[in-house]
């Protein structure tokens, strides 16, 4: 095909399982556009190879035209190899920019390679701060938002978070939420969670919770982690829990001795979903008890009451608007907030302005402006 002289080329790159979702609409976007084209780039952090086959199919996204095969490792060894193999790429490619979504490893890494080489650094989903340096994504987002020369935020509030730290409010770009667009585009091929739930063997009907775990400060810290799977018990007894388990968590379950005491509890142990699985089991939660960040914007987007077991948020604007509650790993705190959604006494919430499915259509329209 040749390309048209005025036709921009950017590197797209996904690194982890939080990406796909990031990613999905803005390859829609870039296809549906006369003037951009990108290539995409797995950095293969995210290395299980099945659950990476089944988002890429789920969520229609084209095989990446380049995976870097990175797998695990310490941060500092990941980062590293990412960076060490993503140089070539660019050498090769020679893009107009490189696009990088969210707060993994991978974000900071391609980024860190991008300004090295004077190439311009688009950043999805900038400006969002806990405030917890103790966490690796407020580090890796911190670093991609400084070096960075189009910042497009999902939340009104990333504004004042770059403007504090020196960045110029002409680089920022309010967007929306790319994650919410994957949401809606996928909704009517959620997995019913019935169907879920009974491939593992729970044949039970009525309500039930959605629990994830899989923050190293929850799942790392043996006292942190048995605190956690108590009251998540005493919840059960209550209403049925349904756990998708992270691999490294169920490592961590083992080696406490509390993977066989949440069996003996009756709640339901899954493997890790695929996107429409887990899309499924979260509209029809309950309550979703996570620690995750998605999955508070996720919850928020279908009206879900979350739980978030977590000192703090990133995201504010779950909470501000919409159906979040923050509460922390104090068993107190957790039956509190899960009283209040037992009882009827949870947030209404309601949907945070730009998250109407079409964020990616405003990037690409963003980034034909400026590049």
């Amino acid at each position: 095909m040749t390309l048209k002289a005025t036709q921009r080329h950017i590197v797209c790159v996904v690194g982890a399982r939080p990406n796909f979702m990031k990613i999905a609409p803005i390859m829609r976007a870039v296809a549906a556009t006369e003037g951009l084209r990108a290539t995409l780039v797995h950095t293969g952090q995210h290395y299980d190879a099945a659950m990476k086959a089944s988002f890429f199919e789920q969520l229609h996204i084209p095989e990446p035209d380049v995976d870097l095969g990175v797998g695990s490792g310490s941060h500092t060894e990941q980062t590293a190899n990412i960076m060490l193999r993503f140089e070539s790429v660019l050498n090769a490619h020679q893009p107009d920019a490189v696009l990088v979504v969210g707060d993994v490893n991978s974000t900071i890494a391609c980024a860190l390679v991008a300004v090295k080489k004077g190439i311009p650094i688009v950043h999805v989903e900038a400006g969002l701060r806990s405030g917890d340096r103790a966490m690796p994504e407020e580090i890796n987002r911190i670093l991609t938002d400084q070096i960075s020369d189009l910042l497009f935020t999902t939340e009104r509030t990333a504004l004042t978070n770059l403007t504090g730290e020196g960045i110029a409010a002409e680089k920022v770009v309010f967007a929306g939420n790319v994650m919410i667009d994957t949401l809606m585009y996928n909704l009517s091929e959620a997995v019913p969670a019935a169907s879920t739930r009974a491939a593992a063997g729970n044949n039970a009907t009525g309500d039930y919770g959605l629990l994830t775990l899989h923050r190293p400060s929850n799942v790392d810290e043996p006292e942190t982690l048995a605190r956690l799977v108590q009251v998540l018990i005493e919840i059960s007894t209550e209403l049925p829990l349904v756990f998708p388990v992270h691999p490294r968590t169920r490592s961590r379950l083992a080696d406490a001795g509390l993977e066989a005491r949440l069996v003996d509890a009756g709640i339901t142990l899954l493997p890790p979903q695929g996107y429409r699985e887990m899309l499924g089991l979260m509209r029809e939660a309950r309550v979703v008890f996570t620690d995750s960040g998605g999955i508070q914007e996720e919850t928020t987007a279908l009206g879900v009451p979350c739980i978030t077991l977590r000192e703090s948020t990133e995201r504010p604007i779950t909470v501000e608007c919409g159906t979040n509650s923050v509460v922390g790993t104090d068993p107190a705190a957790i039956r509190e907030a899960w009283a209040a959604v037992r009882d009827g006494h949870d947030k209404a919430g309601r949907q945070p302005e730009g998250w109407d499915g079409h964020a990616a259509e405003r990037i690409v329209r963003a980034l034909l402006e400026r590049l």
